[in-house]
């Protein structure tokens, strides 16, 4: 394939901010919304899922275009599955633009963190945009080690009942095809099994154990698509949301601290990716050699781990 194809305790923010049938981007016609933020050292997104029908690439791209930014990491879940043949022309936009900041010449610096949506496409991606891709990445900043890691190495539920995972995967998808234009039903079903198996509650909790045991100050993760922050025994929490619903969220980082901004809402008349929607099918995860039957292991000090 050319790369010139490629064309969510804390539901709040950290600080205070401003407050998609399918289209090709080029229709759109309205400006795009103005963001919260214009510069940032470290830029942070997840959960994008290239290739479903909610995925909100074009949001995406205006915000890694328009954000003045030293480094920006890919928090993993950038696609949903290996069909490349569902990804749309605003999919394939949101890549190029991508391989475009990866040129040395940007001066920028572009990392992909493998989700579990992404296991098979990590070296396919490294080649086709040009990026390296970490099961875990750390990077040292404001006198503070940070860790990004997506998150699914966290949810047991998924790693212990692969075949119920599979099955659950198999409904969801299914009744997305009967679901109306709004994907209500759908929506529903997300919100339920993310509350059902306390998927965010799990996520941080082991999240702030693994730092804890790295000893990072701060930790990253995406994967339950809720944004959420928490601090306990001098660690901090972070997860990213996801760009799959109206409320896509995103995290910036700079010497005031981490801020947690929620992009705009769509500009009245402004055409979108897609339809509004959420789709979330959890996939057996990879455990990377994370998480193990008895908890996560200690180590003295993280490095980042290429895929």
């Amino acid at each position: 394939m050319a790369p010139d194809r490629m064309a969510r305790n804390h539901q709040a923010s950290a600080s205070p901010v401003a407050p998609c049938e399918e289209l090709p981007a080029e229709t759109t016609t309205a400006p795009p919304a103005a963001l919260p933020i214009s510069t940032c050292d470290t830029l942070i997104l997840s959960d994008l899922h290239l290739g479903a029908e909610v995925s909100r690439a074009a949001d995406a791209m205006h915000l890694i275009e328009s954000v003045d930014f030293r480094q920006l990491i890919l928090l993993g879940d950038i696609f949903h599955d290996l069909n490349f043949g569902r990804l749309t022309g605003a999919h394939w936009k949101f890549l190029s633009a991508i391989r475009k900041l990866s040129n040395p010449k940007r001066r920028r610096k572009v990392i992909w963190v493998e989700g579990n949506h992404d296991v098979g496409l990590s070296q396919l991606m490294s080649h086709l945009v040009g990026v390296p891709v970490y099961q875990r990445y750390v990077w040292e900043y404001g006198g503070k080690r940070h860790l990004a890691i997506h998150g699914h190495q966290f949810d047991r539920f998924v790693n212990r009942n692969v075949l119920l995972s599979r099955f659950f995967e198999w409904f969801y998808n299914n009744a997305q095809k009967f679901d109306s234009k709004q994907k209500s039903m759908s929506r529903w079903l997300d919100r339920l099994s993310t509350r059902w198996l306390r998927l965010s509650d799990k996520v941080a909790e082991g999240a702030l154990q693994y730092a804890q045991e790295g000893r990072a100050d701060r930790i990253f993760c995406g994967h339950t698509h809720e944004s959420r922050t928490e601090t306990r025994n001098g660690v901090e929490y972070f997860n990213t949301g996801a760009w799959m619903d109206q409320n896509a969220t995103f995290i910036a980082v700079d010497l005031r601290g981490v801020h947690l901004h929620v992009y705009p809402n769509r500009v009245p008349g402004r055409v979108a990716d897609r339809h509004p929607g959420k789709e979330r099918v959890t996939l057996p995860a990879r455990s990377a050699d994370l998480v193990d039957p008895a908890g996560l292991p200690a180590h003295p000090f993280y490095e980042s781990l290429r895929c």
